[in-house]
């Protein structure tokens, strides 16, 4: 733990790091999604097995309504075969909401877990470490490129890119390449960091209203009552009103991520 509000911040954006330059990992993040994704897994395959065509448990209907909701967008987006569409848009939106939602755990209880096993940083938020946003991001480049392919062939795709939007004149060419490439590459960059930006930003926000708690800390050392009550209350309403708030920026990026991810693999469908 930090042992300061001047160390407080720098401490807690600190990652767990594994390795050194180009070859280090963010143990904490890399674990962490690990965890979320498994968790993932458990609970929506424990709902597949047990799914019942009569009355639905309660678990099991929320289910069935994250699941048609999902179904629901993508077919206002896409009017391909949405077999692997379908939970693809389904794995995202869920696994970032379960990532985001990490933000909501007070900002200390993981650092001091970690602690007592050796960990001196640990960072419980995959979604604010650029890696993540942009690990999936790519992911979601390979496969607009991919359906591209799928969609318009080799040839196809390679004339598009030289020939769309201006003409297939040979002195537009490198326009044309240009500007798509330019296209194409700030799909991932917008996406990852949207998500990163916005949960990077929410955290910050959390460890800034955290540091109240040195305020009224050091107020209750000094004797001063009155001090360490407004500090202390002020600091237990601003987390709670920022976390409510946090609640729709929770669910917000998670559903722009699905929706965003989708419409690029819908346009990569389209013929120019």
């Amino acid at each position: 733990m930090a042992g300061s509000s001047s160390e407080y911040i720098p401490h807690h954006l600190t990652h767990l790091t594994v390795g050194e330059g180009f070859w280090s990992f963010h143990a904490d993040t890399l674990i962490m999604t690990a965890i979320l994704g498994v968790a993932f897994l458990w609970m929506f395959g424990a709902v597949a097995r047990k799914a019942t065509t009569g009355v639905p448990g309660k678990f099991q209907a929320f289910v069935e309504l994250v699941v048609e909701f999902v179904d629901g967008q993508i077919k206002e987006v896409f009017h391909g075969d949405r077999s692997f569409l379908a939970p693809l848009a389904l794995t995202i939106f869920v696994l970032v909401i379960f990532m985001n939602t990490m933000d909501l755990i007070p900002i200390d209880i993981p650092g001091m877990l970690a602690g007592t096993a050796g960990a001196h940083y640990w960072r419980v938020l995959p979604t604010a470490d650029a890696n993540t946003t942009f690990a999936m991001s790519l992911t979601v480049l390979l496969l607009v490129i991919g359906y591209s392919f799928k969609a318009k062939g080799v040839g196809g795709y390679i004339h598009e890119l030289f020939a769309a939007p201006f003409g297939s004149h040979p002195l537009l060419w490198l326009p044309n390449f240009a500007l798509n490439i330019v296209e194409l590459l700030a799909k991932p960059v917008s996406l990852a960091m949207r998500l990163f930006g916005n949960m990077y930003a929410g955290e910050l926000v959390f460890m800034l209203i955290a540091l109240l708690g040195f305020a009224w800390a050091g107020a209750l050392h000094d004797g001063n009552i009155l001090g360490f009550a407004l500090g202390f209350i002020g600091q237990v309403l601003l987390t709670a009103g920022w976390g409510i708030f946090h609640i729709l920026i929770i669910l917000l990026q998670a559903f722009i991520f699905m929706v965003l991810t989708v419409v690029y693999i819908s346009m990569a469908h389209e013929h120019h």
